[in-house]
């Protein structure tokens, strides 16, 4: 059965991995390292086998002259596009701008519906407080209005890794990173949501239901009906699989790795540290099959009988 493939919740494969990334398509397969468990496989990415890919990303400039490539080649596509423009001391590599300008290239190219915006997570902070949001959200919206249909937000989770960054983070910049009541995050979220549908644009809550009402929905940021509708694959079934506690994404499969994105967002949950993802990248072959290896890495893994194609 064809499959969504996920690209990537782990990494931003079109900001930094977009040539690893065609080389895949290629060669018609990936291959996955299992971060709990440690198993290798590999996942099919021939076009026969791939029923959309949903690419994630905070900067998708680098991928735009890539896409028309990948739509050649057959396959289907929609994007996940993050844009928070939270102080540049949470995202000491992201180019907020650029970042902008792909989304309205990509909204030009495709539709508004190919295109979900992230504003996400919402971190309340001691420099991006409650009014800090409401002003900031607004002129993202402005700025998106007509290109995008859908907004997907979230708070900020506290996973080990985020804590453990987010404590060295405070250390050495003085910013104090505050959890706030559900109250506040109720008020917060409605607030932005009227502003909003003011330009065009309905909300969408991730793991978070209890942020649901008649101006916010329940988000899929991986949605088997999107791609149904984008993509007229009216035979194709799918199934849900959350990965966490209140997700209402459909089933799929991600071709990430942990601790491999050098945009350096404190908050964020796939990378143990900045330094090692940082390293990771510096040193990725694009032609290896396993992201954030060498080739020379993964080769007995190639030839262990046990990884099928």
């Amino acid at each position: 059965m064809r499959q969504i493939i996920s690209a990537s919740r782990r990494t931003d494969i079109p900001a930094f991995y977009g040539d690893w990334f065609i080389n895949r398509l290629k060669e018609g397969f990936a291959g996955l390292v299992n971060p709990f468990g440690g198993q290798k496989y590999f996942v099919s990415l021939r076009q026969a086998d791939v029923a959309c890919f949903v690419f994630w990303s905070k900067n998708l400039a680098p991928f735009v002259n890539k896409l028309k490539v990948i739509e050649q080649m057959g396959y289907n596509f929609y994007f996940n596009c993050t844009i928070t423009a939270l102080p540049g001391v949470f995202e000491s590599n992201v180019d907020k701008q650029a970042a902008i300008e792909a989304l309205k290239k990509i909204s030009r190219m495709y539709s508004a519906e190919h295109i979900n915006w992230r504003y996400d997570p919402i971190i309340i902070s001691s420099v991006s407080d409650y009014d800090f949001h409401v002003r900031n959200f607004e002129n993202i919206a402005a700025e998106l209005a007509g290109c995008v249909r859908r907004c997907y937000f979230s708070f900020m989770v506290e996973y080990a890794k985020v804590k453990r960054n987010c404590a060295e983070f405070e250390k050495n910049y003085g910013i104090k990173v505050l959890q706030t009541d559900k109250e506040l995050r109720v008020k917060l979220a409605n607030e932005l949501a009227e502003i909003a549908a003011g330009y065009g644009i309905e909300m969408f809550s991730c793991c978070g239901d209890y942020l649901i009402g008649p101006r916010i929905k329940k988000a899929h940021c991986i949605d088997g009906g999107i791609v149904q509708q984008l993509f007229g694959l009216d035979e194709w079934s799918y199934s849900p699989k959350p990965t966490r506690e209140q997700c209402g994404c459909t089933e799929s499969t991600d071709i990430g790795a942990y601790d491999t994105c050098p945009h350096g967002c404190v908050y964020c949950y796939a990378n143990s540290n900045k330094r090692k993802a940082r390293l990771v990248y510096n040193r990725h072959d694009v032609n290896c099959a396993f992201l954030g290896f060498t080739s020379s890495e993964a080769a007995n893994w190639l030839t262990d009988s046990s990884l099928k194609k």
